[in-house]
């Protein structure tokens, strides 16, 4: 599965279904949602101009996403957010294959180190970072901080 999908950059057309595809994974991780959480969702090539966001494609759909950004203030790191799969492709390498053309990206960038946050319940999740080289630095107000050195 995971040597037919293909990863290529964000571009403005991939609005609506790269929208969805994160709305869909937050609906499923939290079981509801508020839209209104997520303005950086309304147009992600201007939330994002400048950084780093990935898809995962299989044929024409989208199945994945995930973005590099700066980290505020820290010269030399980036954040990883906004990584999701679909879930019907979980559990398929997807997510470990946008994560590594991340760091792939990031090295490019010349960033030295990764940082990353999730909801601490989510523990597949919490799991993969941890399966994928991140280690946790802390938890504060219900996420696990991760990090990882370049």
């Amino acid at each position: 599965m995971k040597n037919a999908v293909q990863i290529r950059p964000f571009q403005p057309s991939d609005q609506s279904a790269t929208k969805q595809l994160i709305l869909a994974g937050l609906a499923d991780h939290w079981g509801t949602l508020d839209p209104a959480l997520n303005p950086d969702l309304n147009d992600i090539a201007k939330s994002y101009r400048g950084e780093t966001f990935l898809l995962a494609v299989l044929g024409e759909e989208i199945i994945g996403c995930g973005a590099l950004i700066a980290e505020e203030g820290m010269v030399g790191c980036g954040r990883i957010v906004r990584m999701s799969v679909k879930k019907r492709n979980r559990q398929q390498g997807i997510g470990r294959l946008i994560l590594h053309h991340l760091q792939l990206a990031a090295k490019q960038r010349q960033f030295h180190k990764i940082v990353l946050e999730t909801t601490e319940t989510w523990t597949d999740v919490v799991a993969f970072y941890q399966a994928n080289g991140f280690r946790i630095i802390g938890h504060h107000a219900g996420d696990t901080h991760f990090e990882k050195t370049l």
